[in-house]
């Protein structure tokens, strides 16, 4: 069963989300896990704190945050697993639709990617 990996963006700094919506989000995943295709995640802390490598020309550098320079953040992941591509689509696009419901005043971009088996079949 392919296996994918779910994830929102948005402004570095927006606040704290509206209550409405953790309790539509507390429904939503408890309905995901219901039917077997939440499989992992939850929210993360801004990058006050956060640790980047970042490697460049051979050599590695630790880059500490807060990060002046970043636009967006990933604020929430969650790995989730469905029977087609198109069943996964449609559910991110419900999960979508929560944040424009409670929290409409916030630019927030979801995205669903599909994880990789190995180098030799991706997506199997």
């Amino acid at each position: 069963m392919p296996r994918f990996m779910g994830f929102v963006r948005m402004a570095e700094g927006v606040g704290t989300p509206p209550q409405e919506l953790f309790e539509a989000m507390d429904a939503y995943i408890g309905n995901q896990v219901e039917k077997g295709v939440f499989l992992d995640g939850g929210g993360l802390y801004g990058t006050e704190d956060a640790v980047n490598y970042v490697v460049r020309e051979g050599q590695v550098t630790r880059v500490d945050g807060p990060y002046a320079e970043a636009k967006e953040v990933v604020g929430g992941w969650a790995i989730l697993q469905y029977d087609t591509v198109e069943e996964a689509a449609a559910e991110q696009q419900e999960f979508a639709e929560l944040h424009a419901k409670y929290w409409p005043e916030v630019t927030v971009i979801s995205t669903l990617r599909q994880i990789s088996n190995g180098p030799d079949n991706p997506g199997d």
